[in-house]
């Protein structure tokens, strides 16, 4: 919708403003940093991180309900709202703590003890698969009209696939063009929503393009390839399908919308995958990621809600 977020590839009409004029490639084929991000196999994030960010709201607000308690401890002890039992405190050491504060502390720190077991879990994991890789996959796919079907599918011996589906998002934007189309310079104070790119060498994540603002969770190792798979900003996916242990072949519908097929420019890129979830013998879960190259169809509509996600590694789902 025009007063929501918003992307529209259409021709040049005579009415529209001086808006700046960006010169770029338009392909059908993926663009090397989309290859180098998404494509291949990826180590599914330990659980405990979605646990851990469902535990902030309600840990968060335990702590500052105790404090608030214990501010007003005097007058709820007067009233009789509050038990001097309950208020009263522990003397450790030369100190006295609040009791109600040395129990909804621990609990305050679950998320961040969370967080730590499962980017260790994910730190093993990766170097388990960088010293062990697996062998690509062999797929044969047709296309249809909004989606594909699975011909034939052989996964290495290591490995069981479980279910499949197809997605259809918005790749991030070139940094150059779009600090070229806000009419900003590199090197200066960034744009809104961009931080200051980095040094190649110190970029362990799929942020080389300086678009995203924030700690990257799971923590990735240092390796050639990314082994976490980032979500698409604006992505749609379709139904996932059972195929574990099936030889016949399986239909993948696309997302409901209608999107169109594949195309590729510096700015607006339309970027279709197949994503494979399949359990390594070591009891890994894996993803495996294949660009898809869909042709242009026919009967477009306007899709009027764009489909935003987090950015989060954990919320690839």
């Amino acid at each position: 919708m025009d007063d929501d977020w918003m992307v529209e590839w259409r021709r040049c009409k005579d009415d529209d403003p001086e808006w700046p004029v960006i010169q770029s490639e338009v392909s059908t084929a993926p663009f090397p940093f989309l290859l180098r991000t998404r494509e291949g196999w990826y180590i599914e994030p330990d659980p405990l991180h979605s646990l851990a960010r469902r535990l902030i709201a309600p840990t968060v607000s335990l702590l500052i309900l105790t404090l608030l308690v214990h501010s007003m401890e005097p007058g709820l002890v007067k009233i009789g709202f509050l038990s001097e039992a309950i208020a009263g405190s522990y003397r450790i050491g030369p100190l006295d703590y609040p009791k109600m504060l040395l129990v909804a502390f621990p609990i305050f720190l679950l998320p961040i003890v969370s967080r730590m077991v499962a980017n260790l879990r994910d730190i093993r994991r990766q170097n388990a698969y960088i010293e062990s890789p697996l062998e690509s996959p062999v797929i044969s796919l047709v296309n249809e009209r909004n989606g594909v079907r699975i011909d034939k599918m052989r996964m290495p011996l290591e490995i069981m696939a479980n279910r499949a589906r197809i997605q259809v998002g918005i790749a991030v934007p070139e940094r150059s063009k779009v600090l070229e189309a806000l009419t900003r310079k590199e090197g200066r104070q960034p744009a809104p929503g961009m931080s200051t790119q980095l040094p190649e060498r110190r970029i362990t994540t799929g942020e080389e393009l300086g678009t995203g603002v924030g700690e990257a969770i799971p923590m990735p190792v240092a390796h050639q390839r990314v082994l976490l798979l980032e979500p698409m900003r604006v992505q749609e996916a379709g139904e996932w399908v059972d195929i574990g242990g099936s030889e016949v072949s399986h239909r993948l519908k696309g997302p409901e919308n209608l999107w169109p097929g594949s195309i590729y420019s510096a700015v607006i890129a339309i970027h279709w995958e197949l994503v494979i979830q399949a359990i390594r013998d070591d009891g890994t879960r894996m993803k495996w990621v294949r660009p898809l190259k869909m042709p242009s169809r026919e009967g477009l509509e306007e899709i009027s809600k764009m489909a935003v996600r987090s950015g989060r590694t954990e919320l690839s789902d």
